[in-house]
């Protein structure tokens, strides 16, 4: 997939990071402010779980056309550092990390997975259960599953001429692995993924994509500040 900024239809790389953030607010509001089991509760965590599936998808695209995969990665891993603080407020002492760790752990299986991949696939193969073993282990939020759909992205996205019928691939393995959240919800973010055009969107210039990126800690630190 081309990530250029000429325009065409379908949804751009912006529009999807758009719909992640709204998807993830809308699923942390209902989560920390909202009663539990009802109607509306329970339809709002629907519509979260929107979110990481279209997260996974955009961190494979920018590891693939990104410059730096070390500064891509080092930027995930710093803001996650820093999301730790308002989330442990949130969580307490859960035995959970936020989800820009997942993120960051995913980008770093990549990096070496794209080195093992030349070598052997069995390499590669035991590399990947290896990270998301560890996701889990470290309690990361999405565990086993965040890392391995990030890498399914990357292969497909970035491997796709070896593939065929690529998207069905894809789509089926996001449903495989997000269900375990939520069936709609997965549905839904195959659906707004479908629609990707390929383009970056207007989300141009270093001021707009780590604003993206502090929207998360951001947005928990507001959530802590509004709850009784």
């Amino acid at each position: 997939m081309n990530m250029t900024l000429k325009p065409a239809s379908g949804l751009c790389g912006s529009t999807l990071k758009v719909i992640a953030m709204i998807s993830m607010v809308i699923d942390h509001v209902a989560l920390y402010l909202m009663e539990h089991g009802t109607v509306l509760y329970e339809t709002m965590r629907c519509v979260g779980r929107i979110a990481f599936p279209v997260f996974a998808f955009l961190i494979a695209e920018g590891f693939i056309h990104t410059r730096s995969r070390y500064r891509y990665f080092f930027t995930l891993l710093g803001f996650a550092v820093i999301s730790e603080i308002p989330w442990y407020m949130l969580n307490g002492a859960d035995g959970t990390h936020n989800v820009m760790f997942t993120l960051a752990l995913g980008v770093a299986t990549l990096m070496v997975l794209e080195s093992l991949l030349q070598r052997s696939l069995v390499l590669g193969f035991l590399w990947t259960l290896g990270m998301a073993g560890l996701a889990s282990w470290l309690g990361m939020d999405y565990g086993w599953r965040g890392i391995l759909l990030i890498v399914i992205f990357y292969l497909f996205n970035g491997h796709g001429h070896s593939f065929p019928y690529i998207r069905d691939m894809q789509f089926f393995c996001t449903f495989a692995l997000m269900m375990h959240y939520g069936v709609i919800g997965a549905v839904i973010a195959c659906m707004f993924l479908y629609l990707y055009n390929g383009t970056r969107g207007f989300v141009q210039g270093s001021i707009a994509k780590y604003g993206f990126y502090a929207f998360y800690p951001i947005h928990i630190i507001i959530i802590n500040i509004i709850l009784p």
